[in-house]
């Protein structure tokens, strides 16, 4: 069964791609041309701790979803191509996503992802 992407139940996204090396955290999207729309880019990192994303060779703006371990949502921001940096403290998992994916799908801190 392929990986499915859920916001508090309710499916956001079915075209999974999971990173857990470090050379695929540096990379991320970069020199990507675009995303589709029911894509998510979902880091999975060994401990909780301090995440910094960068936009840089990133050349589409995208949604960027910060969870704690228990995969709530500890925090969103919508970054913009070259530009966009977002720091986090305590994160076990970042999802980054469609530019439009926090709005479109009412994505709200405290709620429950699942993957």
């Amino acid at each position: 069964m392929l990986p499915i992407l859920k916001y508090n139940g309710v499916e956001i996204a079915k075209n999974i791609e999971f990173v857990k090396n470090i050379f695929s955290q540096m990379m991320g999207l970069m020199f990507r041309k675009d995303i589709p729309s029911d894509y998510a880019m979902i880091f999975v990192l060994k401990n909780p701790s301090s995440v910094n994303v960068h936009m840089f060779f990133v050349f589409f703006p995208i949604s960027v979803i910060f969870l704690d371990e228990k995969k709530n949502i500890s925090g969103l921001v919508r970054l913009e191509p070259w530009t966009g940096y977002k720091a986090m403290k305590n994160i076990k998992y970042l999802i980054e996503m469609n530019e439009e994916a926090i709005k479109k799908n009412k994505l709200c801190i405290g709620g429950q992802m699942d993957f």
